[in-house]
């Protein structure tokens, strides 16, 4: 796990993100996305602020596909937006972010949605994805938004 430190925060930041490939997963042209992942989970682990990931006995997220078996989601817990953004538009992990479209359909609706959890509690795949369906149903509010929209905590 990443830094603990939460300065005696009652919440943290979840985030869901959901991704359909523009082909299989196996395809070759996947594969430079799928040998990053490792990489990149790693830079995520050790990052100011991070909490938890999905991730599975082999440790990584890829047998979690609620949107189907086309899809990939990412799923984490971060100590504040500020961590999470930081990590997400400030580090390594851009540069893959700019590949998106090599790999992945350009989402026709909300595919990223972020919500606060109680400090300690792990979201599961099921609270993630009603998250998101509240994005998409009603908008942001203080049960999902997004970092363009975003929310305090409710203390």
């Amino acid at each position: 796990m990443g830094s603990d430190k939460n300065n005696g925060a009652a919440f943290q930041l979840a985030q869901l993100n959901v991704a359909e490939f523009l082909t299989s997963r196996d395809a070759p042209e996947v594969t430079p996305f799928i040998h990053a992942l490792d990489e990149i989970n790693a830079l995520a682990e050790v990052a100011d602020g991070f909490v938890w990931r999905l991730q599975d006995d082999v440790g990584d997220a890829m047998s979690f596909n609620p949107y189907g078996d086309g899809t990939i989601v990412n799923m984490s817990v971060w100590r504040d937006r500020e961590s999470l953004f930081a990590f997400t538009y400030k580090s390594a992990h851009t540069g893959i972010m700019t590949r998106r479209k090599e790999w992945f359909k350009m989402p026709a609706r909300s595919h990223f949605v972020l919500w606060w959890v109680p400090t300690g509690h792990i979201p599961t795949i099921g609270e993630a994805v009603d998250r998101l369906e509240i994005l998409r149903s009603e908008g942001p509010s203080p049960l999902a938004f997004t970092f363009k929209q975003p929310f305090d905590s409710i203390a």
